[in-house]
């Protein structure tokens, strides 16, 4: 895409597991599913989607993840909160399935369900996977994006020291034309500023 070179992505033989003082960022299991598609079915865990997902549409979105990790080593891992939540979400890396100005890139992302919100889970794990997508990957940046409206997504990407470029705000392509979720807004991180951001 306009002379931009192939992002070279490092794969592992077997999942990578990530631990803090407090998550583990692990491969799905079997046993997420049910806690995996009420997160789904709940209107506000999908506010800031065009819609609520049926069980089935989780399921797949879920297959899709886990096969991703299975395939790299690495990707949207399962949150879990040992002693507390086994299974709260997710939280990771992934390459996005469709074309933008800004590609190619890999994605962080999260979503978590209510009970685990405001806990700074999302934070934590967010930090580790980015420790990870420049120290183990060795990735030239790393990108987060939402609806302008989702303020706290937008405050775990400054808390682990993403800054918005607001000159690569997009229509996302997965939204429908007439939806007002369409629009997207970018943040971005290179491993310098990553590095600067962990000094502080």
């Amino acid at each position: 895409m306009r002379g931009v070179p192939t992002l070279v992505l490092r794969t592992f033989a077997a999942p990578v597991e990530l631990r803090t003082p407090r998550v583990l960022l692990r491969q799905w299991k079997d046993s997420d599913s049910d806690a995996w598609a009420a997160m789904n079915a709940d209107p506000e865990v999908r506010r800031y989607f065009p819609t609520v997902l049926s069980r089935t549409e989780a399921q797949a979105e879920a297959d899709r993840i886990r096969g991703a990790i299975a395939q790299r080593g690495w990707g949207m891992w399962a949150l879990e909160i040992p002693g507390v939540h086994p299974f709260a979400g997710f939280v990771g890396l992934s390459v996005p399935g469709y074309e933008a100005p800004w590609m190619p890139a890999v994605e962080i992302g999260w979503r978590l369900a209510p009970a685990a919100w405001h806990r700074g889970y999302a934070t934590e794990g967010a930090t580790a996977a980015l420790a990870f997508a420049f120290t183990h990957l060795e990735l030239p940046q790393v990108v987060a994006l939402s609806v302008p409206t989702n303020t706290p997504s937008h405050n775990v990407m400054h808390r682990i020291g993403m800054a918005r470029d607001a000159a690569a705000d997009f229509d996302h392509p997965r939204v429908p034309a007439d939806s007002p979720l369409k629009r997207h807004i970018l943040h971005r991180i290179a491993p310098e500023q990553w590095r600067r951001h962990c000094d502080k």
